[in-house]
């Protein structure tokens, strides 16, 4: 089976790890800080706090905002759950906006639509890699004093006109569990050129207290400490960490490859009457964390399944997020507020794409997909 997407780890990657194991810090310690500082040295910002998954960061970022319990926060329907769950897990009300087709990112004017007194913040995810339309959202953010947070889980690498992204929104969200640009095992970092929302971010990784494990260790250390926060226990190991700062040395060879990749995809399937292939704006470089398709006049479930059974580990992503029966149950959102959303989702497949995959596996998916089985 070629999965639709796989980490990459080396000797190098293994050697920090066993280093780490063999010293004093296995949990929370030296290596943490080392990695924070080296992601904000890539992505150009002042804070980082790296926690031990991307959902940890998105819960971290919006509570970081401690906006009034109630408050609405627009975001899209088209990502993995966490991105609203988040919104819940703070007592927030996620009010969902349409994508766009060409990008699936949320659609600006849809944002706009959807603006209410009791708007707060908008969310927003770049889709497979591909930043939105940053520029845009900030001006609607700016006009009605909003925060922003850009879940940027997929987008770790990417540059929106030639500035990485990390430092655009008041919080970026990065992930980095096996699939995603870099991996850590599981773990996620938040990223802000803010002093005060950083503060809070860190505080709410670690229950609240005021004081890191090693700033209470040593010979001079005080024993004391505070909770100033309702925070909880979020913190990224050393192993982890070491694991981040080794992958972060090859981040950029990693997008240069996936890059590749989505180039050969695009000109092997560019005549194929029944394939849309996925499009990158003017100004992006796209981080291609997934490659998606949509499909025209071929039923996509048999489509999934045929590629399956052909060992090709195709997905879907995503499954809006007001399909789930928890959102049903809790939620009275209407599918057909979503048309974009919604005809994307009955078409869309993800194809396979890692650093590690050859331009032979490239050229098998796109042999099987091309059998006359689909048609």
């Amino acid at each position: 089976m070629i999965p639709y997407g796989l980490q990459w780890i080396d000797e190098e990657d293994k050697e920090e790890v066993m280093k780490v194991l063999s010293s004093d810090w296995l949990t929370t310690g030296p290596k943490v800080g080392e990695f924070e500082n080296a992601l904000c040295r890539y992505v150009e910002c002042k804070h980082s706090v790296t926690v031990n998954s991307g959902t940890s960061a998105l819960d971290i970022a919006v509570g970081a905002l401690d906006l009034p319990e109630g408050s609405e926060v627009i975001t899209t329907p088209f990502t993995f759950a966490a991105t609203s769950n988040a919104l819940l897990y703070n007592r927030l009300k996620p009010v969902f906006a349409d994508i766009q087709k060409d990008t699936r990112n949320i659609d600006p004017e849809d944002i706009r639509r959807k603006i209410t007194p009791k708007t707060r913040a908008i969310s927003y995810v770049d889709y497979a890699g591909h930043p939105c339309d940053i520029k845009e959202i900030k001006e609607i953010a700016e006009e009605y004093n909003l925060y922003l947070i850009e879940d940027a889980c997929h987008a770790l690498g990417a540059s929106y006109y030639g500035k990485k992204i990390g430092s655009f929104a008041d919080l970026t969200v990065f992930s980095f569990h096996p699939v995603k640009p870099i991996t850590t095992g599981e773990g996620g970092a938040v990223v802000t050129n803010n002093s005060e929302l950083a503060e809070r971010a860190r505080l709410l990784h670690s229950h609240g207290i005021d004081k890191s494990a090693t700033e209470r260790y040593g010979p001079d250390a005080s024993w004391a400490y505070d909770m100033k926060m309702l925070g909880r226990n979020y913190r990224m190991t050393d192993i982890q960490a070491a694991l981040g700062i080794s992958q972060l040395k090859k981040l950029d060879m990693f997008i240069k490859r996936r890059r590749e990749i989505a180039e050969l995809y695009n000109k092997l399937l560019k005549d194929c009457e029944f394939v849309e292939i996925p499009v990158t704006k003017e100004g992006i470089k796209h981080g291609w964390h997934i490659y998606t398709i949509l499909l025209k006049d071929v039923n996509r479930d048999k489509f999934f399944t045929c590629m399956r059974k052909n060992g090709i580990g195709v997905n879907v992503h995503y499954i809006p997020t007001y399909h789930f029966s928890y959102y049903r149950k809790h939620f009275d959102f209407d599918e057909n507020d979503y048309p974009v959303t919604e005809d994307v989702f009955k078409r869309i497949i993800t194809l396979p794409i890692y650093p590690k995959m050859s331009d032979e596996d490239v050229e098998l998916v796109v042999k099987t997909l091309l059998s006359e089985t689909f048609i």
